[in-house]
């Protein structure tokens, strides 16, 4: 590996770790914030911070990152923001998976690098929105990318919601060509979609994997772009339906949607089946679960 490429990963992994520390500053103080009367007496949320690490099969240090979860606040039900910077050898159906995808040398050479940043929000009002963001870089001997994205789930829908949310997601997407928003949005209509409910598990947002224009700069930029929207396109939302009336029809809507944002994280998921079949901490794989959901 070239000396270049290792100050590259560092950036990156540098920067994922800056995004995140915006992120939970960002929640921690939206719940500082004077809470609708239901919630009044529950103190304000406040991230758990734990260490997460990664063991390779000989046992030996294989990274690892921080897994920052709240539960019980006033806004947030439950919202994880985890980081990782993890290394080592692929297993034999991640190197199939890559190998299918068309990564080059993946099975001659199975070593890889990656970081990123993930987030789940699960929120107390059911008329807030759950959301989901992650962007990562990978690195193999042969080739890199960059991947992510942020969608939109939401239990009761508002149209200008959704706008906003897409809005946000599509000015990030601009700046960076103009097919880009077009192209990430109709794939994650596709990637986000649940086959055997024959629905999509939320309202979208845009997705993104395998990408390496060969212009690492260019493609950094554009990661750190979908990266940075995330507050702007979903701290307005939970600000105001935070404040709203909810009832236990609404309640029970909320709890019905999120079975299907679990199965679909269980079943379909990539990044779930990445972390589990590559020995990460299986509580930060998973954290993405919401921490209450109902089945009919």
């Amino acid at each position: 590996m070239s000396e270049m490429l290792e100050r590259e990963r560092d950036r990156a992994a540098d920067w994922f770790r800056e995004l995140r520390d915006r992120i939970v500053a960002a929640f921690e103080g939206l719940e500082t914030q004077a809470p609708p009367e239901r919630l009044a007496d529950t103190a304000p949320g406040h991230f758990e911070v734990t260490k997460t690490t990664r063991s390779a099969d000989d046992g030996s240090d294989a990274g690892g990152g921080l897994m920052s979860v709240m539960r019980g606040g006033r806004v947030f039900e439950k919202v994880g923001v985890n980081i990782s910077t993890v290394h080592g050898t692929l297993g034999e159906a991640a190197i199939s998976s890559m190998a299918a995808r068309g990564v080059p040398g993946i099975e001659e050479d199975p070593s890889f690098w990656a970081s990123g940043i993930s987030l789940v929000a699960h929120m107390q009002n059911p008329h807030a929105p759950a959301v989901h963001m992650n962007t990562r870089m990978f690195w193999t001997p042969n080739a890199w990318w960059f991947g992510g994205g942020a969608d939109l789930n939401p239990a009761i829908e508002y149209e200008e919601d959704t706008a906003h949310f897409h809005a946000e997601m599509r000015a990030a997407c601009d700046g960076h060509g103009d097919d880009l928003y077009p192209r990430f949005k109709a794939w994650a209509d596709e990637y986000f979609f649940i086959p055997h409910r024959k629905r999509a598990r939320g309202v979208g947002g845009i997705f993104y994997d395998d990408l390496n224009t060969g212009d690492w700069e260019a493609d950094f930029a554009f990661t750190r772009s979908v990266g940075s929207a995330f507050l702007p396109a979903f701290l307005p939302l939970a600000e105001k339906r935070r404040k709203a009336d909810w009832t236990d029809e609404d309640r029970a809507a909320q709890l019905a949607h999120r079975g299907l944002y679990a199965e679909y994280n269980l079943v379909y998921d990539r990044g779930t089946k990445f972390g589990l079949a590559t020995g990460h901490d299986p509580n930060a794989v998973l954290m993405s679960l919401p921490p209450v959901a109902t089945w009919h």
